[in-house]
């Protein structure tokens, strides 16, 4: 079986030109990611039309995430563009500042005066520089340097335990969101959601922006807010994936607590039918080095044991010096992991009550497949839906997705485990599956005489309208 987890990769400098990418989807990128807080608008669209090039040429359809910015939690410039402060030193985080110097730089987010408390933390750079809040004066936030370093322009700040009032959406990131649109981005990612509003909010806008085109996008939510947690439920009710961004949430819940959330972020995903993408510095060594650590060799290979759908690059791609061979060490240690992971098919439906005929078609054809031992499973779908249900459980048995919808086939390349084909449009239920053994037979994947599992909708042809199951022998149509 190929590779089940799936790769989104960064592009950037490093990675932004036809040949170099071509050369990572050859190396295993599933989804590229756009990460619209660089960039303008236009930048944003050639790289689109640059991955539907590369992808054609590679023979595959690859899917485009555009990863919102989000809110700017950010400090302003320094006049020698940065400065070094000790442990100890008094600072002023000033809203009505215009050049920072020793003692004050400003804030982009001019709301922070409001937002905190003399003895909350504030964390500046990932954390690495700690300001304990003083006393707020108007606009001022007068603090005390708990951990000191190098400060230089735009770092980001978050508030320790969260509880920044920022709104999810931006005016920028509307704006954004219909650039997305104008290329059919198929996924977006939302950035610091804080409740199911922020995603619904979000969809209602992609789906406004994309009617034009005909298009939906698939709704990403990022959970890097600690008051993101308690509401996780309802954020994956209302998105279609979700994303372990595992800066800003290290940075407001700290360290020691990012794994174990992991593990749950992942697990809860999988119970709902959603997905999850596990991110950051995943391969960061690889920035710079040709090789990865021993222990992002680990981190990757316990996402994927974890059953993440994907695992990420940032600057790994976009702007270190190896986007490709970080890539391939990243497809390498994911096909190693799998070779791991338990089939518990038995035990996982145990408990789960079938309430759609569609997923209960599905959870039929995994069982089935598994206890037969077949060798594939296909999901003759309009929308996807069938293929994602399937994807939710660990089989190690090929599961494809054969549709004659394009954007079915991007959006179903974030899926574990899912292989795509493009299936012509027809109503001839016989054509059909003769079509299915022919293409199986071609890709290598069967030979004649084979048992394979396959599930459609009847009639054929209708969306979300999958009821039937059958057993095939490859060689009877």
């Amino acid at each position: 079986m190929s590779r089940g987890t799936k790769i989104v990769a960064t592009i950037g400098p490093a990675s932004n030109d036809l040949d170099t990418l071509k050369r990572m989807l050859e190396a295993g990128v599933n989804v590229v990611r756009l990460n619209f807080s660089h960039g303008k608008a236009q930048d944003h669209i050639d790289r689109a039309n640059m991955v539907r090039q590369a992808a054609t040429e590679c023979g595959r359809e690859i899917a485009i995430m555009a990863d919102l910015q989000g809110p700017k939690i950010r400090i302003g410039k320094f006049e020698n563009n940065r400065i070094e402060i000790a442990n100890g030193d008094k600072f002023i985080l000033d809203a009505d500042c215009k050049l920072g110097n020793q003692e004050r730089v400003g804030l982009d987010y001019k709301a922070l005066p409001r937002d905190v408390r003399p003895g909350d933390v504030l964390l500046l750079n990932d954390g690495l520089i700690v300001m304990v809040v003083d006393k707020i004066v108007a606009n001022e936030i007068h603090t005390t340097v708990r951990i000191g370093g190098e400060l230089s322009n735009n770092k980001g700040i978050n508030r320790q335990g969260g509880g920044l009032t920022a709104p999810a959406l931006t005016a920028k990131d509307m704006e954004d969101i219909k650039t997305a649109m104008s290329f059919q981005a198929d996924y977006i990612a939302v950035s610091f959601p804080k409740n199911a509003t922020d995603m619904e909010m979000a969809r209602q806008l992609s789906n406004i922006a994309g009617e034009p085109y005909g298009h939906k996008p698939m709704m990403i939510a990022k959970i890097e807010r600690a008051e993101a947690i308690p509401l996780l439920q309802e954020i994956l009710d209302a998105s279609d994936g979700i994303m372990v961004a595992r800066g800003d949430l290290a940075v407001e819940v700290g360290n020691a607590a990012v794994p174990a959330l992991q593990k749950r972020m992942i697990k809860m995903a999988r119970a709902s039918n959603k997905l999850a993408i596990t991110a950051t510095q995943m391969m960061e060594s690889m920035i710079v080095n040709a090789v990865p650590t021993r222990a992002e060799v680990s981190d990757v290979a316990n996402a994927v044991l974890d059953g993440t759908d994907a695992v990420m690059t940032s600057a790994e791609t976009a702007s270190g010096k190896y986007p490709i061979e970080t890539v391939e060490a990243m497809a390498a240690i994911c096909l190693e992991a799998e070779k791991f992971q338990e089939c518990k098919l038995d035990a996982d439906f145990l408990n789960l009550t079938f309430t759609r005929i569609d997923q209960s078609i599905a959870y039929g054809a995994l069982f089935t497949a598994y206890h037969l031992r077949v060798k594939a499973i296909v999901a003759l779908t309009e929308s996807g839906s069938t293929a994602l249900w399937m994807s939710r459980h660990n089989i190690d048995i090929p599961l494809f997705a054969l549709t004659p919808s394009v954007a079915t086939q991007r959006k179903a390349a974030l899926y574990r485990n899912v292989q795509t084909f493009k299936m012509p449009h027809s109503t001839d239920r016989d054509a059909v599956l003769k079509s299915v053994e022919n293409l199986l037979l071609e890709k290598g994947v069967v030979s004649r005489g084979d048992t394979i599992v396959v599930t459609w909708g009847e009639p054929m042809g209708q969306v979300g309208g999958t009821n039937a199951l059958k057993i095939v022998k490859v060689g009877q149509y």
